[in-house]
């Protein structure tokens, strides 16, 4: 008995160690993207870059510290068959930075709230089926609270004057490549070798190659230059955010993997709602957000439809178990003989980054 309390406690531990890990990871990427952001706006494809290169070298450091982490042999078959993804990854990435520049932290999530509504919509076209109806219910409850967050009395304090270009469509937008991404997630792993961190790495291996000329043809090389010459410009701020933010964006990387591993999806989500009100939270009390009653409102609803749909995919939907062939775990070296099931095949990466 004694020994059954104390692998209950330490497993306890370790989903609250992750769990934290993974809290304070996001919480840091978005805050510190959004004090560059508001330091150097003109400068949103320079800053992705230095993120997205920071992430490889330090996976290049972490595969010579470790052999848990493989870097991919580099092959251009492979490159065309990730493609796919890693445009959409890139494209993703760009449109949510851009969201966060143009509005308040405490309002990000509100403008990427259609994340699952988006997701289930695109999940379902690509597998052919319709979802049923409790789904379709979670939903319409979190796009009744993104439309709540949008309405316009809700952004009389952001002064956006056309909907059109505004970084609401940016967050739209952000939201679909997010839901796109989730979905070409599972098609790609396998050219990854079942991988998620060898897809990582060239994910953001090929999104830093992609950036690097539209960086250089937006002319932001030229504006830092620019800007470096100013007295008025803080630098340190663009530098250490940028060296913040892809020390974190790797961590979020293996915090992902392991929240996966050690947490279930209801515990995830969780956590993901908690992160939510401390963001907002925080966002008030660093930025001075402004935090309406009809945007706490819409926050909540779209928190509530969140929570809604994970516990209908792990109580109400979740199918009659089965016995399972034993499995491999590919992220620590061991691969899988054929007819076994791999860990990606049964798990879902989180769809907000």
């Amino acid at each position: 008995m004694a020994l059954s309390l104390a692998s209950v406690d330490v497993h306890t531990w370790k989903v609250a160690g992750v769990v934290s890990f993974y809290m304070c990871a996001a919480l840091v990427m978005v805050f510190v993207n959004k004090a560059v952001m508001n330091s150097s706006p003109e400068l949103p494809l320079l800053f992705l870059l230095l993120q997205l290169a920071i992430a490889v070298i330090l996976l290049h450091a972490a595969a010579f510290v470790t052999p848990k982490v493989e870097i991919p042999k580099l092959e251009l078959k492979t490159a065309r068959k990730l493609l796919p993804v890693t445009l959409v990854n890139v494209i993703g990435l760009l449109f949510n930075i851009l969201c966060l520049r143009g509005v308040e932290a405490s309002f990000f999530q509100i403008a990427r709230g259609l994340v699952l509504p988006l997701t289930i919509t695109v999940s379902s076209l690509h597998t052919r089926s319709l979802p049923s109806w409790h789904v379709v219910l979670a939903a319409l409850i979190v796009t009744v609270g993104f439309l709540l967050g949008v309405a316009p009395n809700a952004m009389e304090s952001m002064s956006l004057q056309d909907w059109r270009s505004s970084p609401i469509l940016y967050g739209v937008l952000s939201s679909l490549f997010i839901a796109i991404h989730s979905v070409l997630i599972k098609m790609s792993l396998p050219h990854a070798h079942n991988s998620t961190i060898q897809l990582a790495y060239w994910q953001n291996l090929g999104s830093a190659l992609f950036l690097a000329p539209c960086t250089l043809f937006y002319g932001e090389f030229a504006q830092f230059s620019m800007l470096m010459s100013r007295p008025d410009w803080n630098s340190q701020v663009f530098a250490w955010g940028s060296l913040v933010t892809g020390v974190f964006g790797f961590l979020l990387c293996v915090a992902g993997l392991l929240s996966i591993k050690v947490t279930s999806p209801i515990t995830h989500m969780f956590s993901s709602a908690a992160r939510s009100v401390i963001q907002t939270l925080l966002g008030v009390w660093l930025f001075n957000d402004l935090l309406t009653t009809v945007r706490a409102a819409s926050i909540m609803v779209i928190l509530f439809g969140s929570l809604f749909y994970t516990w209908l995919k792990m109580y109400v939907e979740q199918p009659p178990p089965r016995p399972s062939p034993p499995r491999k775990d590919v992220e620590f070296g061991e691969r899988p003989r054929p007819g076994e099931v791999e860990d990606w095949q049964e798990t879902k990466t989180d769809a907000a980054r």
